[in-house]
């Protein structure tokens, strides 16, 4: 019964009744007493007795649940955040076992626990991470071997959906629009170019050539569209005229799992896990968002629970007047930075087609999301994307008495911030991105598998917000 209820509160109610009891018995013993006397006895001096007994029996089940609640419902409660943070996101903090020091050896055993975990877990991390060196050296070598081809290598799964893409893609799909994994390639070119040429593959079996037009220029490339033997296609775009920065490769950008991803119809319906995030930050004249601007813009993209590295925005903005000096000693963005840079509503769009299909994350969300909001409706862009918090999931990971600034909660995750990337757009977006990223199966092991159940539990935290605000 009322296991749904966090600890803290369900402690709280239990010592609600345990005052509610002694009130009761001592009324039911008073009034017997009363009842039982030879001679009528005035009912005053008993009622007086027990409101008396009653104020002081309230009083000093407060006290005790004050102490119990101290000294054992948070320490279980912090015992618990630690114990999933080393569980599930790989946290190698110590616990601290002096919180729990009322709870007998039960800190001191977990840390037991946790640390025979941990060495199994290094081993495996070191094999893991051995692999993964040698699987970057071989990604680096075919990187710099496809810089040196004049072809864009583009490969899709079934839906024709973004699964890999190469320096030379990179280029010309952010002449259309910001290039991103899962992205269909219907938003970057014709959907009747790509249709034929689906078609003619299904019906001949064979590779296909054919004529790509983009979306935005009007430009028209040589393209051909090959199976590939499991799933999916590559399209191989001609660039002969592209300046292809030879002693500057782009990495490859990819990720295989989506070439089995079906398209996601719900996304609040979908595993946390797997859905597209992209968390952002701003930096703007002051703390107004009414009356101040927007002065640089960063965006990270999370995809699958993992950070898609290459796929970000970083770029100042144009307020249209003079940034205060106080707004500058915090986030080091001047006039002179902001100088030829584009307007907000530019900005604002390229974030949009960014954002496309994705649930935006940002720290203390309602201030930024507010500077988009003003914006709202110019080019005919709309911001109805889910929102995630990053100081609400806090709350509901570690409690609602933590702190969850920013620094708080990438110190408790041990992430790490550069002092350079402190308070600029791009930085803030990145550590929220990995404490997003960190959170996910923390929320997951909670019980909070769907974008849905987040989003529920973060409105039970919604005051922090506006305590914060």
């Amino acid at each position: 019964m009322l296991t749904h209820l966090p600890l803290r509160l369900r402690i709280f109610l239990f010592f609600c009744l345990v005052a509610a009891a002694g009130a009761a018995l001592a009324a039911g013993a008073l009034w017997f007493g009363w009842s039982r006397a030879e001679t009528a006895l005035p009912g005053g001096p008993f009622i007086t007795a027990f409101v008396m007994f009653a104020f002081l029996n309230t009083g000093l089940a407060l006290v005790v649940w004050l102490l119990f609640d101290e000294n054992v419902a948070k320490p279980i409660n912090a015992l618990a955040a630690d114990l999933r943070l080393r569980a599930h996101s790989g946290v190698e903090a110590e616990l601290n076992t002096n919180t729990a020091r009322y709870l007998g050896d039960l800190a001191h055993a977990a840390q037991a626990v946790s640390t025979t975990l941990s060495s199994g877990v290094v081993d495996a991390a070191s094999e893991v991470a051995r692999k993964t060196a040698q699987l970057q050296s071989e990604a680096e070598r075919l990187t710099a071997l496809l810089t040196e081809i004049p072809v864009a290598t583009i490969m899709v799964n079934d839906h024709l959906c973004i699964v890999l893409y190469d320096g030379q893609a990179a280029q010309v799909l952010s002449g259309i629009a910001p290039p991103r994994l899962k992205a269909p390639l219907i938003d970057y070119f014709y959907a009747a170019d790509l249709g034929r040429a689906k078609s003619e593959l299904n019906r001949t079996g064979a590779e296909v050539a054919f004529e790509l037009r983009d979306k935005k220029a009007e430009q028209v490339f040589s393209a051909r569209l090959k199976p590939l033997e499991d799933a999916g296609f590559m399209l191989l775009i001609d660039i002969p005229d592209v300046d292809l920065m030879p002693h500057e490769p782009r990495p490859l950008v990819y990720d295989f799992d989506l070439l089995n991803a079906g398209v996601v119809t719900d996304l609040h319906a979908t595993p946390l896990s797997e859905l597209c995030f992209v968390a952002f930050d701003s930096e703007t004249t002051g703390l107004s968002t009414q009356t101040d601007d927007v002065v640089q813009l960063g965006a990270v993209r999370v995809l699958n629970g993992r950070i898609v590295e290459g796929e970000v925005i970083n770029t100042f903005v144009d307020p249209g007047r003079p940034i205060p000096p106080a707004s500058t000693a915090v986030h080091q963005v001047s006039d002179d930075n902001v100088k030829g840079a584009p307007d907000f509503g530019t900005v604002a769009q390229d974030l949009h087609g960014f954002c496309r299909d994705a649930v935006l994350v940002a720290h203390n969300a309602p201030f930024d999301i507010a500077f988009l909001r003003r914006v709202e409706g110019q080019n005919d862009i709309s911001w109805d994307h889910p929102v995630l918090d990053t100081v609400l999931l806090s709350a509901i990971v570690f409690g609602t008495t933590e702190e969850h600034t920013l620094d708080a909660l990438c110190d408790r995750l041990s992430i790490t911030i550069p002092p350079a990337l402190r308070h600029t757009a791009l930085g803030d977006a990145q550590v929220t991105a990995q404490a997003l990223v960190k959170l996910i199966p923390l929320l997951e092991g909670k019980g909070l598998g769907t974008l849905s159940d987040a989003i529920a539990e973060s409105k039970k935290h919604g005051r922090l917000l506006q305590d914060l605000n």
